[in-house]
């Protein structure tokens, strides 16, 4: 079902996963700090970020190279998946659809090579499930703009070269691409996370930022432009749970076949075994859906409609949660220990479930399009 190029990034992930995320990720998750501008070295030097989009050296892959991608690099771990899917399919992704030529060749090319790391602005303290509230204001000061707000729970915002910002103008929703040493501009980092912690996040604080009229993205008129972006994203993430999932029956598979009690190995208990089938029959069902959505995707060429990307999105994420949480019971006390990926896979999911959509919200998407009644409305 996957053509020779999609095997050969996935092959090239799995590479990349286990020469530079594997041997020290339990370590980095353990410290709450990562290498973040060495591995985006290194994966520009792959071409995994924005490998799905074409020119200014993007690689022009295929969304399920794409996909394929998340998936063995979130087997590794999901902290570091969300670099890529952060990277490429929200900052880069906002560029390259509604940027300018001049904002393209300034910040595409150092993007995709891992030279500049960027994050995407629009979740704020107040405004998390409901963006349409946003409080980030863009107001006009002779030929320039002006932003004030706050905006939290930032992947990579501490240690980004540039954020995409997303403010309410007088006439909708605009984005700006914002240098973050610009005056006025301030991050700091999130610390104490008990999920994710191999990865940089943050809140960023604009006061009084001031930009030319050249850094406001001229494609990008209203709220569906943000919107967008997040529907692609969403794709990595229907991929990406599902090499953790995989990354934890695997684990679980091994150690059940080693691990004896009562004069067997527990894979030899029905109940053991039950589980065991159980999770591999969710895992490529999972699969499946995420191919067929991302197969969609590309006979589309452009956005899947947002339902869709809910189905997928919903369903893939609780799989692996639930894939997750039995790993750990078939491994006993034993799955909590770091020399184990399962307990760091679970709790990096439980972030995974409630980010970029949370299960309630996705219900309410897929609810919207069965019943054709707004649940949102106030």
């Amino acid at each position: 079902m996957l053509s020779d190029e999609e095997r050969d990034a996935r092959a090239l992930a799995r590479r990349v996963a286990d020469d530079h995320i594997r041997p020290a990720v339990a370590e980095w998750y353990e410290n709450g700090d990562a290498p973040i501008r060495e591995l985006a070295v290194e994966f520009g030097k792959a071409g995994l970020f924005g490998m799905h989009l074409t020119g200014y050296g993007c690689a022009g892959s295929s969304v399920v190279a794409l996909g394929l991608t998340c998936m063995e690099v979130e087997a590794a771990d999901s902290g570091i998946r969300s670099l890529i899917s952060v990277q490429g399919s929200l900052v880069m992704y906002a560029i390259w659809r509604y940027g300018s030529e001049e904002q393209k060749l300034a910040w595409l090319p150092a993007l995709a090579s891992g030279r500049a790391i960027g994050c995407f602005g629009l979740a704020e303290p107040d405004h998390g499930s409901d963006p349409t509230g946003m409080s980030t204001r863009a107001r006009q000061d002779g030929d320039d703009w002006v932003l004030d707000g706050v905006k939290t729970w930032i992947l990579n915002a501490p240690i980004a070269d540039v954020a995409i910002i997303w403010a309410r103008a007088d006439k909708g929703v605009a984005g700006f691409v914002v240098p973050t040493d610009v005056s006025g501009y301030t991050a700091r980092e999130i610390s104490h996370k008990m999920s994710l912690r191999a990865s940089s996040t943050g809140e960023i604080v604009l006061d009084g930022v001031r930009l030319p009229e050249s850094a406001r993205l001229p494609g990008a008129r209203s709220l569906m432009a943000p919107m967008s972006c997040l529907t692609e994203a969403r794709l990595s993430i229907i991929w990406g749970v599902l090499g953790a999932a995989r990354d934890c029956l695997d684990t679980a598979l091994d150690y059940a076949a080693a691990r004896e009690q009562f004069g067997r190995p527990i894979a030899g208990f029905q109940l053991t075994q039950a589980k065991l089938a159980d999770m591999a029959l969710e895992l490529q069902k999972g699969f499946l859906l995420a191919l067929h959505l991302g197969r969609r995707r590309e006979r589309q060429d452009g956005p899947l409609r947002p339902e869709q990307i809910s189905v997928g999105k919903l369903n893939n994420v609780r799989e692996a949660i639930k894939i997750a949480r039995q790993c750990r019971t078939i491994m006993g006390g034993n799955g909590i220990l770091a020399e184990y990926p399962v307990m760091r896979h679970a709790s990096n999911l439980e972030s995974v479930l409630t980010y970029e959509g949370t299960s309630e919200i996705h219900q309410l998407s897929i609810g919207q399009k069965l019943t054709g009644l707004n649940a949102f409305a106030r």
